[in-house]
């Protein structure tokens, strides 16, 4: 067995909220980048559609109603998502697994329609 060091308090140096917002902020321009255009905006149609519904949802939901097709790459979810709620389309609801079978239940966000 391989046991994990556990730290009861934050080591100065090891933590870098603004490194990591960057780091963020980088990849998901990226992935928005190579995102085809016809695939976001059917994305995005499907996330608005959703939110009008006034229900939960995530990712999983739109592909399971059929509303969108997975894209080239999983971290192309994000940019759309984030766009939407830039727009005030939708908010973030709470955290949960995913309903995904590919991603093993992780930790996925779930967004809900704004009034």
């Amino acid at each position: 067995m391989t046991a994990q060091l556990q730290l009861d308090v934050v080591v100065p140096g090891t933590v870098n909220p603004a490194a990591g917002e960057r780091a963020k902020t980088a990849g998901m321009t990226s992935a928005a980048q190579a995102t085809a255009p016809t695939w976001a905006d059917a994305c995005d149609a499907a996330i608005r559609l959703m939110a009008r519904r006034g229900t939960p949802f995530q990712a999983a939901d739109l592909i399971a109603e059929g509303l969108v097709d997975e894209p080239d790459h999983p971290s192309q979810w994000g940019p759309r998502f984030a766009a939407n709620a830039r727009r005030g389309v939708i908010r973030l609801h709470s955290y949960g697994p995913s309903k995904r079978t590919t991603v093993h239940k992780s930790i996925c966000k779930t967004w809900i329609g704004t009034a």
